[in-house]
């Protein structure tokens, strides 16, 4: 088992009063999942995602990160959980435009002191497998919005991650770059087991997982388990 939560709850104090992000969520993810969640605005999909990353801490319950309890981890180790296990894929692309496309991929390697000399071809292998390679020395404003969302992709897998974490990855993107992004991220799912959960609000890209989650004022309404078939890989 890779994640599990227990009991997660996550509330906000507001000027209105206590605002119930998530509520008594229980969940557990194997290696190679792929997991959707979905729910309408204001649902706590976000707010679920930032608890997994360890990015904000649950008001109560647990978050087991292959033995790691994120709840009572310090902020150090929550840091290198991230920096070593988990890669995210945000709506935005979250690109740094002064940077070629070959160092956006390598940025979350500049964390790590004792780097291997190899991983500048890593990056350039990973850039070939999402169809950029031809474009590492360009800028991200030279690449079109697909293009920028595949080198996000590629940047989320330098660090090798047992999970990615994506946040609407293809909010930005036309129908048809939609359809292009997911086939990668169900690739790289199914070829490497890395798991990886996705909010979303596009019914088409909540198809593409095996276990699909719907939230509904922070607590999970309805939770389906199915096999997705080689259709995705097509």
């Amino acid at each position: 088992m890779l994640i599990e939560t227990k009991g997660l709850s996550k509330y906000y104090q507001h000027k209105d009063g206590l605002v119930e992000a998530i509520k008594y969520i229980d969940l557990s993810f194997d290696q190679g999942d792929f997991i959707t969640i979905t729910g309408p605005s204001g649902s706590g999909k976000t707010t679920l995602l930032l608890l997994l990353a360890g990015l904000i801490r649950p008001t109560s319950g647990s978050i087991n990160f292959q033995g790691h309890e994120l709840n009572s981890s310090s902020d150090n180790k929550l840091a290198g959980i991230r920096s070593q296990h988990i890669g995210f894929v945000m709506q935005n692309f979250s690109l740094i435009p002064y940077l070629s496309v070959l160092y956006n991929v390598l940025l979350p390697l500049s964390l790590h002191k004792h780097a291997d000399s190899s991983r500048n071809d890593y990056a350039v292998r990973l850039l070939d497998k999402v169809g950029l390679k031809d474009r590492m020395n360009h800028l991200p404003k030279e690449l079109s919005a697909g293009q920028q969302q595949r080198v996000a992709i590629a940047r989320a897998l330098v660090n090798k991650p047992k999970l990615i974490l994506a946040d609407e990855p293809t909010g930005n993107l036309d129908p048809a770059l939609s359809i292009e992004i997911l086939e990668v991220l169900k690739q790289i799912n199914v070829e490497n087991k890395i798991t990886i959960v996705m909010v979303t609000h596009s019914p088409v890209a909540s198809g593409y997982g095996n276990l699909k989650i719907n939230l509904v004022q922070g607590r999970i309404v309805n939770k389906v388990c199915s096999v997705v078939t080689d259709e995705f890989l097509s």
